[in-house]
């Protein structure tokens, strides 16, 4: 009897410490690496992903060629779902499931496969590379008003080519947009090659001449603009420029470029935030060293850049997270600029990211305060839709010279909002002394707007005002306007005290 106990309970633990095993072996967590698609460059997208388990509760980081980033999140069974710490977007961004052993994922729509990871699976580092020391880089002179122009990544994303960028710099002509001011073609992440025996960075197989494509561009009256960043890759996984800023400033200065984009990314696995100043401001030097004008652009998502920046010799740069084709994350990112708003004037901007008008996920209510928005915030203008086929609508949006003026005025004063309940105001002091007024209806139903003459910095006097969507004369009557405003909508007027 105790020998036959003795033998089931020694069975039992056997089939325990098996079942520990295989449930072990099935666990999301771990060290796992991860391969994915073919770059244009030719190179295989890679990945690690650590993470530990506290009951459904997951934790841990997810590097790649071109960014490291802390996650969280949750496990039901054999699927998971990773937000990125920091991220703005409530939807996680990586979403997977735990099949055969391996996890099976897609991030922002990109399939990749992971194994158990080995000592020998690993993201390759550069040696450290120390930044300049800080000091200031004299203003290139450009960017007196907010950049104007038109950014590949929202719509195409890897999709880019030489053949599009074409396409859309004659779309800038015909459509009238080159005429209203939108000048930039700026060829966002996923064009870059591989270095050549001398180091110099070539472009991949979908842009085969890139001096040849500036050419092109220069010939419809416009300029060009590329990508990259001060990292050893980009967000996208491709090379950048750690180390090599002097020659790709000249690079891209012997091609015709005129507007960097210089996103942060795999720099963050290198450098120390407080380094951020000076590591952008080696690539100030580097493009004003070209003695070709060249806007330069920070894709840092950091408001301190409002104070670095300009000593670092850019131009305008990033203060928030990637935008969405999403009424929250527009309201989000350009609510985010209100401490900003000093900082902000001719040749230095702050930046709440690229237009999504005519994207095709907010209403046209929403993208005319978009527009809006961006304006009395002395914003960039980068239009982020397919230019080629823009909706009437959307082309009235992009197109309102009289908001665009706003936003062009040569005072370049930053408007901040004051909340009245569901409606905010933002009123923008303008060059010829008039002011620019919006009245945003941030609740899901419609309101009634008011302007009051006296809350104005012409106190009260009130010679002129214009609705600057409708383009009517408007009167105030007692020293009040109001009108109706619809859900997400604007009211935006010009008032002058003439």
């Amino acid at each position: 009897m105790m020998r036959n106990r003795s033998l089931r309970l020694h069975a039992l633990a056997t089939l325990a410490a098996l079942f520990s095993i295989s449930a072990s072996a099935q666990s999301v967590a771990g060290r796992w690496a991860a391969t994915g698609a073919t770059l244009d460059d030719g190179e295989v997208e890679k990945a690690i992903l650590e993470l530990t388990q506290n009951g459904n509760h997951l934790k841990g980081n997810l590097t790649e060629l071109g960014f490291t980033v802390d996650v969280t999140g949750t496990v039901s069974g054999n699927h998971f779902e990773l937000h990125g710490v920091g991220f703005s977007d409530p939807k996680p961004f990586l979403i997977g499931d735990l099949i055969d052993g391996q996890l099976h994922w897609k991030q922002w729509g990109g399939p990749m496969v992971a194994h158990r990871a080995t000592p020998a699976d690993t993201i390759p580092k550069l040696p450290y590379i120390a930044p300049p020391p800080l000091h200031k880089v004299p203003y290139n002179g450009l960017a007196k008003t907010p950049p104007m122009g038109w950014n590949s990544w929202n719509l195409f994303a890897s999709k880019i080519d030489d053949a599009t960028v074409r396409t859309m710099a004659d779309a800038m002509v015909s459509s009238g947009m080159r005429d209203a001011g939108y000048i930039y073609v700026n060829i966002d992440d996923t064009w870059e090659g591989q270095r050549d025996a001398q180091g110099n960075l070539q472009p991949n197989h979908k842009f085969p001449d890139m001096k040849a494509l500036s050419d092109y561009v220069h010939s419809k009256g416009l300029k060009l603009g590329i990508y990259s960043s001060p990292g050893p890759r980009t967000c996208g996984g491709y090379p950048a420029s750690y180390g090599h800023e002097a020659q790709d400033a000249k690079t891209f200065a012997s091609w015709g470029v005129d507007y960097l984009k210089y996103d942060w990314c795999s720099a963050g696995q290198i450098y120390k935030k407080d380094q951020e100043g000076a590591v952008y401001q080696k690539m100030g030097e580097a493009l004003q060293a070209t003695g070709r004008p060249i806007v330069y652009s920070l894709s840092i998502g950091q408001l301190s850049a409002a104070q670095w920046g300009p000593p670092a010799g850019a131009n305008l740069w990033r203060t928030t997270d990637d935008i969405r084709d999403e009424w929250a994350s527009m309201i989000g990112n350009i609510e985010k600029q209100v401490p900003t708003a000093p900082y902000a004037g001719p040749g230095h901007w702050n930046d709440p990211d690229m237009l999504e008008i005519g994207n095709g996920h907010m209403t046209d209510d929403e993208y005319r305060t978009h527009m809006s928005l961006w304006a009395l915030a002395a914003a960039p203008l980068l239009a982020g839709n397919d230019i080629r086929t823009m909706s009437a609508a959307t082309k009235a949006i992009l197109l309102n010279k009289e908001v665009i003026a706003v936003d062009q005025d040569p005072l370049g004063k930053q408007a901040s909002p004051v909340s009245h309940g569901h409606l905010q105001t933002w009123v923008k002091p303008l060059a010829d002394g008039s002011v620019a007024v919006g009245v945003v209806n941030l609740s899901s139903s419609a309101a009634q707007g008011k302007i009051v003459a006296i809350d104005l910095p012409r106190h009260g006097k009130v010679g002129k005002a214009r609705d600057l969507w409708t383009h009517k004369d408007v009167t105030f009557t007692n020293g009040v306007y109001t009108a109706s405003v619809p859900s997400h909508g604007v009211l935006m007027l010009r008032v002058s005290g003439k």
